[in-house]
């Protein structure tokens, strides 16, 4: 018998791709998504990585090699998921680089990686998947993961592409919501604080930066991994079936000051 609990949480017989899911946000998520039931896509640029991933939540489903600034290798992954799982049904988009640098310092090759991996890679992949959603016109759930920095034009240090990307990813977000809501596709964000990741390795070895963070942060302190995951279960799930176009900050009350 199927507990309220599981009718509102519960992925049995879902379909999930995860980018970026060999570390960090996106590990933790596939982690997490796996445990609700869903058979999970783990995608990453780095193909042993995403190997090893699949292996850690149980190695149902499948780890694929892909750089999400490249178009033909998504819609190449997307088509492998399908053929192999008949569906996608949820996807999280945590695939992310950053580029710290001054403004006046910032190439355009590094503004355009950024741009092509955050921004790019997150519409090219959530339109990959959707097309298939709307074929098969059973809806779905789109996460995308933002950043407070996509809300906020301050932090540490000079970060312009990436809080550009991120912002970006805030008003795509709704975009979609609103043009794909007529096919019952979801589409929702998780601006997450400071999260204890390699993604920011550097800055974790560096106590006094650690300290500032906290400092900012009602909570007065980093965000662990799954706590992110939490919240992308929850936009992926049936709890969230009202819930589209809406970005959750996932900050400690960072952004509430």
């Amino acid at each position: 018998m199927t507990s309220a609990l599981d009718q509102l949480f519960g992925l049995k017989d879902k379909v999930a791709v995860v980018t970026g899911g060999a570390s960090g946000i996106g590990l933790a998520s596939a982690e997490l998504l796996a445990a609700a039931g869903a058979t999970v896509a783990v995608v990453d640029r780095d193909a042993a990585a995403a190997e090893q991933a699949l292996a850690k939540i149980g190695g149902k489903g499948l780890a694929l090699g892909t750089d999400v600034a490249k178009e033909s290798e998504i819609d190449a992954t997307t088509a492998a998921v399908l053929k192999q799982f008949g569906r996608i049904d949820i996807l999280v988009n945590s695939a992310g680089t950053a580029i710290r640098r001054p403004a006046t310092e910032v190439s355009v090759e590094d503004w355009d990686k950024v741009m092509n991996v955050n921004m790019t890679g997150t519409f090219l992949f959530s339109r990959s998947v959707a097309r298939g959603m709307i074929l098969r016109n059973e809806g779905g759930a789109i996460v995308q993961i933002s950043s407070i920095m996509g809300f906020s034009g301050g932090g540490l240090y000079p970060n312009i592409s990436y809080q550009t990307s991120k912002g970006a990813v805030v008003n795509m977000t709704r975009a979609l919501a609103v043009e794909w809501a007529p096919h019952q596709i979801r589409v929702n964000a998780v601006a997450p604080t400071y999260v204890k990741t390699p993604f920011i390795a550097g800055l974790m070895a560096q106590p006094e930066l650690v300290q500032r963070i906290e400092a900012m942060t009602p909570l007065r302190r980093l965000a662990e991994p799954g706590e992110i995951a939490s919240a992308v279960l929850y936009l992926a799930s049936p709890a969230a079936a009202m819930v589209t176009g809406h970005t959750l900050l996932v900050d400690g009350g960072f952004m509430a000051q």
